[in-house]
């Protein structure tokens, strides 16, 4: 079995690394570790509302993981991510993979409906107005580069 997790949602189910160690259960979790609430803060920004509180500290979940006696990897670069899924993969007890990513990598919906882009658009003015101008430069240059 293999979870993929974001890290927010894996923040609030830490409780099931220590079951899958426990139990000696063979799942393998990569978890998308950007330090935010992605959803909610596309969510937010689709809807025209600038995306506040959701921003996460900065967490290590190889080590938590490691912790807990869980085989674990932390990717920092996307060259290495091949080779940890394979350690992962190959290892016959719970593994975690944890994959560190720029917060400000878009989450496409695989539709995009008229009222997001709208609502995206008002969030961009509000960003703007609001001082955050710096926000929608790292978002265009992350994105389109």
């Amino acid at each position: 079995m293999i979870s993929l997790s974001g890290d927010g949602g894996l923040s609030m189910l830490l409780g099931d690394l220590l079951s899958a160690r426990q139990l000696d259960l063979p799942i393998k979790v990569v978890v998308y570790n950007n330090s935010l609430l992605g959803f909610v803060s596309m969510e937010l920004k689709a809807a025209g509302y600038l995306d506040t509180n959701v921003d996460l500290a900065k967490t290590d979940f190889a080590a938590i993981a490691q912790g807990e006696g869980i085989f674990s990897i932390q990717v920092e670069k996307s060259e290495d991510i091949a080779e940890a899924l394979q350690k992962a993969f190959a290892y016959p007890e719970p593994a975690l993979v944890d994959l560190v990513t720029s917060k400000h990598e878009l989450a496409m919906p695989p539709k995009v409906e008229l009222a997001q882009a709208k609502g995206f658009s008002v969030y961009m003015l509000r960003a703007i107005l609001n001082g955050r101008g710096d926000k929608i430069v790292e978002l265009a240059e992350t994105n389109f580069r």
